[in-house]
């Protein structure tokens, strides 16, 4: 991974993001019930507090109560971080069992297909199927991972020019245009 991602807002967040599979899987985690640049700065927030490196192993085997602690410390990682804390250590363990605790893996091991890779997600815990076609969509639109059929596996949010999920936030004028798609979205749903 390469490519400079803008989802936190912040510059060390941003860079830990786009050189970690990890930490942008944990980002994707976190993004519900607290805004966007929070959710995707919190991979760095917890990197720091173990030690400066975000480790799958020393998430994964980290006593449930002292990970607890890390994404509890003022300001708390995220606005539920005891569930938040243990969906991210079930995550991490997952990725350990499955992948060898390389998350590149779920999209590059034996060259799967976009059908294919959204399924992976979609049997990661704390991923359901729509936060698995935005992380899809994430991937094709912004970091060049675009298996065969990819776009039509993450629906919507693989739509060219689209300004709908996380996967279309470029920059603050696009963070911007998201959240007014949403906000329409969910006027439109009441209405």
């Amino acid at each position: 991974m390469s490519t400079k991602l803008c989802l936190a807002q912040d510059q060390e967040a941003d860079e830990l993001l786009s050189s970690s599979p990890l930490a942008l899987l944990f980002g994707m985690l976190l993004d519900q019930q607290i805004p966007m640049e929070k959710a995707f700065k919190g991979p760095k927030v917890i990197a720091d507090r173990m030690g400066g490196e975000l480790s799958v192993h020393k998430i994964a085997e980290a006593e449930e109560g002292d990970f607890g602690a890390v994404m509890a410390e003022v300001p708390a990682v995220h606005r539920f971080p005891g569930s938040m804390g243990k969906r991210l250590q079930a995550l991490a363990r997952y990725l350990i069992e499955h992948y060898d605790g390389d998350a590149e893996a779920i999209w590059t091991r034996d060259e799967p297909d976009g059908k294919a890779v959204l399924k992976r997600l979609k049997e990661l815990p704390g991923y359901g199927d729509q936060k698995a076609r935005i992380f899809l969509a994430l991937l094709g639109k912004q970091l060049g991972v675009r298996p065969e059929g990819w776009r039509e596996a993450a629906g919507a949010y693989g739509d060219e020019g689209s300004r709908r999920s996380v996967a279309d936030v470029v920059d603050q004028a696009t963070l911007l245009e998201v959240r007014d798609f949403k906000k329409a979205a969910k006027a439109a749903a009441k209405g």
